[in-house]
């Protein structure tokens, strides 16, 4: 599939614009369309929600752009390029495709699903390993710890990591995501919605996600399609504005209660200042070395990096007077947020872990701390601003 696509200053396919012209999909036997006359466009480099009740249409509408499900009438264009006279699969390799609980074979190991479209592609096994173990580094997966590992062998949100990682192997320039992160726990979810983020804010992909949770629409949407029966589209706009004016009784209705709070959901956590943690260690460092240095500095708290500068543990000095090895001192990080994360994910992983969280940066590197007391500031700011509104 030949594309306008545009390339990021590293080499990378960033994506392209998507129109869907009077789409309309209807089965045999059925009176009414699945999907009646959709017409759209998605922004390259975008991430477009498609949002609405189950059985709504949107699942239809989003496989018919890779022709997944074929159209029964209308126009699909991907980058200029009319997909519906493209060959079928040379679309499908070109278009990511990410679904709930990652759909990996489970008989291949994690390097394996994810050279499934490059080995189709025809790249050589140099090429196809080099990518692999870029992708795997690029979703958080360590490759000497997971290269070889079996999907059974995987977590839910590390299954999820692969899947994401296979759907961008082949550096598609649209990447189509049906309910991605419906299977897992609310705090994988949103470590994965971040990750999902993070990895958008280098990639530049033309995103089009599928969800019924308007909360995940709102936290991960340049735009959001709220969509009705037949994937009739009842709003089309991003999420503040969604937020702020719905279009109809029955948008304001799926938006639900607390619209205002939800608002709080479009502030990130790189839009506020961020603290530093009382001091940092290297988990190499000697532990005598490290209770020395915060007694020196009167701390009784220290936060453990990697040797890749990714926050692994919280020590106290008390811990450390018997300590061999800061690699088991002190305690786990239970929760920490990204750059991408929102203030509400902020706050509840305070919860979580009694008090300020780690924050980390593009490639999950320390980069500061948020405490409550900024988190609650900025809220009461926002509220004040309102109000004069």
């Amino acid at each position: 599939m030949e594309t306008t696509a545009n390339t990021t200053s590293d080499g990378a396919v960033s994506g392209v614009e998507i129109q869907l012209e009077h789409v309309t999909k209807r089965y045999a036997g059925s009176r009414e369309p699945a999907v009646d006359d959709v017409t759209m466009t998605i922004p390259a480099g975008k991430i477009v929600i498609l949002v609405g009740p189950s059985g709504c249409g949107k699942t239809t509408t989003m496989r018919m752009i890779n022709r997944l499900i074929e159209p029964t009438s209308g126009k699909i264009t991907i980058g200029g390029e009319d997909a519906l006279k493209l060959n079928p699969d040379r679309l499908r390799r070109k278009v990511g495709y990410a679904i709930q609980q990652a759909g990996l074979f489970p008989h291949f190991t994690v390097a394996q699903n994810i050279a499934v479209v490059p080995g189709l592609l025809g790249w050589d096994k140099k090429k196809i390993n080099d990518r692999v173990e870029e992708m795997m580094d690029l979703v958080g997966l360590d490759p000497k710890q997971f290269h070889n590992r079996f999907p059974r062998q995987l977590s839910g949100g590390q299954q999820q990591r692969v899947g994401v990682a296979r759907a961008l192997a082949a550096d598609p320039p649209v990447l189509l995501m049906d309910e991605p992160f419906g299977a897992v726990d609310p705090i994988t979810r949103g470590n994965l919605q971040d990750e999902l983020l993070r990895l958008q804010s280098e990639l530049h992909k033309t995103i089009v996600f599928v969800t019924h949770d308007f909360d995940e629409a709102v936290k991960l949407g340049d735009k959001i399609a709220v969509l009705g029966p037949q994937s009739r589209i009842l709003q089309y706009d991003t999420p503040d504005a969604i937020l702020a004016n719905p279009a109809d009784d029955t948008v304001a209705g799926f938006v639900g209660a607390g619209a205002s709070l939800k608002q709080l959901t479009l502030l990130r956590v790189r839009d506020v200042e961020l603290n530093e943690a009382p001091m940092t260690a290297a988990q190499s460092e000697s532990p005598a070395e490290v209770r020395q240095r915060m007694t020196d500095q009167g701390v009784r708290y220290a936060l453990v990096l990697d040797d890749r500068r990714r926050p692994v543990r919280w020590v106290h000095v008390r811990d450390l007077v018997a300590a061999t090895s800061l690699t088991t001192a002190g305690k786990p990080i239970g929760d920490m947020v990204s750059l991408q994360s929102t203030l509400q994910d902020a706050l509840e992983a305070m919860l979580v872990e009694g008090g300020g969280v780690p924050v980390t940066g593009s490639r999950g590197e320390y980069v500061g701390t948020i405490q409550l007391d900024t988190v609650m500031a900025t809220i009461q700011r926002l509220r004040e601003e309102h109000t004069e509104s």
